[in-house]
C-alpha cells in the first residue's frame, strides 16, 4: 500500500488524509478479493523504519490504525460475510499500549474463522522476520532434550510391555528417548533398551554435555525455516502488487516470494487503486497460470495411419 503521502501531496491535501483513503481503497479491495475466491491478503501497513519518520506523523499513524481497526471491530461485516481471520504481523512489543490493546481485541475477535485470512504487516520488515524465524530455530536445535524420569511414558510402556511379554523369545520395540541411559549404580532395572536409533542414512546426531543428544545443524532445511515465519500458516504467495511506480520489494515477503510469484508494478498511488487496476492483474496471472499449465503438459506422440508423426 505505497503511496500515500505523494497522493496526499499530489491532491494538496494533510498527509495523514492521505493514509484515510489508503485505507479506503484497502477496504474496497478487500471486498473485490474475497468475491472473486482470493483466500489470503497480506497488506503491508507499517514497515519499522517508519518509526524513524517524524513524530507527530508517527503518532497521527498509530492513531489512525487505532480508529481503523476499531472500526472493523464494530463493524466487521466484510469479515463476517466472508469468514475473514485477522492476523497482525511482526514485534507487537513496538506498538504503543493503547494501540496493542485493539490489535489482540481484533484478532481475538475474528480468530475462530477459518475461510479467509487478512495479514496486516503492522509493523513488520522482512530482515526482522528472517532473523526472528532463524533465532527460533537455532533455539528449538539448542534446547536439551527432556529428562526422562522413572514415570517418563518410555519407561513406563516398557515396563508394562516387559511384564506381559517373555522378553528371551519376543525383541521388544525400541522406544525413542533422547535421555541419558542409566547408570549402573541405578536403582532402577531398566528390562529394555530405551536408547535412541536412527535409520541408518539419518545424520549423526550432536553430542553435547555428555549424552544429551541435539539434533545436527544439517538437517535444518528451507521448511525448518518456514515452520518460524509469521506466515507459516499461509500458501505461497501468488501475486505480489506494489504501487506508485516504484519497482523494488522494499522488504516486503522477501522469504515468501518465488520463482511462480507474479510481481506487478503499478504506477497509481494506493489510494487510487481500485478494480480497474486490479482486474488487468488478475487477468495476468489466471494466464501465466494456464500457460504454465500448458508447457508442463506431457506430450503425447501418436503414429497416424499415413505414417506422419503429428504432435
Amino acid at each position: 500500500m505505497d503511496g500515500n503521502r505523494r497522493y496526499a501531496r499530489a491532491q494538496r491535501m494533510e498527509t495523514i488524509e492521505g493514509h484515510h483513503h489508503g485505507f479506503e481503497a484497502l477496504a474496497t479491495t478487500l471486498e473485490i478479493l474475497y468475491k472473486i475466491g482470493v483466500k489470503v491478503v497480506t497488506v503491508y501497513a507499517f514497515s519499522i523504519e517508519n518509526f524513524n519518520r517524524p513524530k507527530y506523523e508517527v503518532d497521527g499513524l498509530m492513531e489512525l490504525a487505532k480508529v481503523k481497526l476499531e472500526q472493523l471491530g464494530r463493524h466487521g461485516d466484510v469479515f463476517d460475510r466472508y469468514g475473514a481471520k485477522v492476523c497482525v504481523l511482526g514485534p507487537r512489543n513496538l506498538l504503543r499500549p493503547d494501540v496493542l490493546e485493539v490489535v489482540e481485541r481484533t484478532v481475538a475477535m475474528t480468530k475462530d474463522n477459518k475461510m479467509t485470512v487478512l495479514n496486516i504487516c503492522f509493523p513488520y520488515t522482512s530482515r526482522e522476520e528472517i532473523t526472528t524465524a532463524v533465532r527460533s530455530t537455532v533455539q528449538e536445535y539448542l534446547s536439551p532434550p527432556q529428562k526422562s524420569t522413572m514415570f517418563s511414558p518410555s519407561r513406563i510402556s516398557q515396563k508394562v510391555l516387559s511384564k506381559h511379554l517373555d522378553s528371551r523369545d519376543v525383541s521388544l520395540p525400541t522406544i525413542r528417548d533422547a535421555s541419558p541411559a542409566p547408570s549402573a549404580h541405578s536403582d532402577i532395572d531398566d528390562t529394555a533398551s530405551t536408547a535412541t536409533t536412527l535409520p541408518p542414512d539419518s545424520p549423526p546426531a550432536v553430542n553435547v554435555r555428555g549424552n544429551n543428544r541435539l539434533p545436527n545443524p544439517e538437517t535444518i532445511t528451507e521448511d525448518t525455516i518456514n515452520s518460524h515465519t509469521y506466515t507459516r500458516e499461509n500458501p505461497p504467495l501468488d501475486i505480489f502488487i506494489r504501487t506508485s511506480g516504484v519497482k523494488r520489494l522494499s522488504d516486503f515477503m522477501l522469504w515468501q516470494c518465488h520463482r511462480d510469484t507474479y510481481m506487478a508494478f503499478l504506477s497509481c498511488y494506493w489510494p487510487e487503486f481500485g478494480m480497474g487496476q486490479l482486474l488487468p492483474v488478475i487477468l495476468e496471472w489466471q494466464w501465466m497460470q494456464k500457460q504454465k499449465a500448458r508447457d508442463e503438459r506431457p506430450i503425447t506422440v501418436n503414429r497416424p495411419a499415413s505414417g506422419r508423426i503429428a504432435t
